[in-house]
């Protein structure tokens, strides 16, 4: 009896193993697992068989910015349908099968450019998923049967100055809170609210929304939530709201920050399309910074540095990779912020013209808006193209030029890569063979 006992336990504990460890490396929310773009996974294929990868399942879905989200084995993602009304929907799919799991859709008119669909990804953490429309809609679900915790009409309770693209930054959930950056009013851009109930726990700033998604970092031994919204970059303590420090980056045009700020090694560095590019070293001992470069151009076309619009930057060692304003992917000196390449091979030459860029081991995958995957080598010398096919077709709902563009973050996970488009979700593996 005791060896059967003992059998049985064995065999428990391999399973509980096994589940933990296929749903280990997942994609739970903005630019994965601790939103720095890095892809912990190996047994990953070396290059592509072909020019088009094939697709594991497709399943149609509307129109939207926001990309997928991957989580205990279910993928969640947003669009926006018109016929026969004006709706959000949130959507839930099996991982394997592309099945869907359950959906939910509310009434959503909007009133902000480039309608295409909601924005934030879904953010998914200790069974619930959070879920933020482009005019303000916070929905909490059960993430596993779609069940509505809790929810808010954020544009109404908090008067938003609604940024001219919507709401667009993912939620962050920390210890109880989610946190959110609306740009309402008075002093709420900035709002945490306890994850479970939905009740207010905090509200900071008094500035306008950017579209740049909050990280948390530790600084001074302590954890800094980082928030670049559409007048400062500012520390904030995650559990209070207290603001620690602010660097102020008033917008020339109008707000447009959307790429994430970058943590690397006590360095904090942020870019957009109008105000440059700065780096902020943080101090150690205290809750403060010191401002080591902030560079710009004299015009979009004329940029110093990096002025990015939607791709977020990548760190390795010395050198800050990113795509420039027009499509130019450039190195840089990380201290300095001066050139040291351009490449104009990783995506086509057009304003706007977008990467998103992920780390894993010393790869970087590249989703370009064309839809086409790269693995790719960044160093100091320049870029290496291993390989490149491509995923996905662009599609015109999100940008009516240039054949259209595939703009949402693809998601990395269980040696997998889901990606969408104004048309269908897609999950494609690469898994080495």
């Amino acid at each position: 009896m005791k060896a059967l006992i003992f059998h049985i336990s064995f065999i428990l504990i391999l399973i509980a193993v096994f589940v933990s460890s296929s749903f280990a490396e997942g994609w739970p929310q903005w630019r994965g697992e601790n939103r720095d773009g890095i892809w912990n996974e190996s047994g990953l294929l070396a290059e592509f068989d072909g020019q088009q990868i094939p697709h594991k399942w497709s399943v149609p879905i509307g129109s939207g910015y926001c990309g997928p989200t991957v989580a205990n084995g279910r993928v969640y993602v947003m669009d926006k349908q018109t016929k026969p009304k004006h709706i959000e929907r949130v959507l839930c799919f099996d991982w394997k099968t592309g099945d869907e799991i359950w959906s939910y859709s509310y009434d959503c008119v909007y009133r902000i450019d480039y309608a295409a669909g909601p924005r934030a990804n879904v953010t998914v953490q200790d069974g619930l998923a959070y879920a933020l429309g482009a005019m303000g809609h916070l929905h909490c679900f059960d993430a596993a049967t779609g069940d509505i915790i809790w929810k808010k009409d954020l544009n109404t309770e908090y008067s938003i100055h609604m940024p001219i693209w919507g709401i667009a930054c993912a939620p962050i959930v920390i210890d109880d809170l989610v946190i959110v950056q609306i740009g309402g009013k008075p002093d709420a851009c900035i709002v945490a609210f306890d994850s479970k109930s939905g009740e207010e726990k905090w509200r900071a700033l008094e500035d306008n929304a950017s579209y740049s998604a909050p990280i948390l970092i530790t600084q001074a031994g302590q954890d800094v939530l980082i928030c670049w919204t559409g007048h400062h970059l500012a520390a904030l303590d995650p559990i209070t709201g207290k603001v620690h420090w602010k660097y102020h980056i008033p917008p020339t045009n109008w707000e447009i920050g959307i790429a994430t700020p970058i943590y690397h090694d006590n360095h904090i560095f942020v870019t957009n399309f109008y105000e440059g590019a700065a780096l902020l070293k943080l101090a150690s001992d205290k809750l403060d910074y010191e401002l080591v470069w902030h560079r710009r151009g004299k015009d979009e076309r004329n940029t110093d540095a990096i002025q990015t619009t939607m791709s977020t930057p990548v760190w390795i060692k010395d050198n800050i990779y990113g795509v420039d304003s027009y499509g130019q992917l450039r190195c840089l000196d990380a201290q300095t912020g001066d050139r040291i390449w351009e490449d104009l091979s990783a995506v086509r030459v057009d304003r706007w013209s977008t990467i998103h860029m992920v780390k894993n081991d010393d790869k970087v995958w590249m989703f370009n808006e064309e839809g086409e995957l790269l693995i790719t080598e960044l160093t100091p010398e320049g870029l290496n193209i291993i390989s490149r096919a491509k995923l996905i077709e662009p599609t015109r709902d999100q940008l009516n030029r240039r054949g259209g563009v595939t703009w949402a973050h693809p998601a990395y996970a269980y040696k997998h890569v889901f990606a969408r488009n104004d048309n269908e979700l897609i999950c494609a593996s690469l898994e080495e063979k």
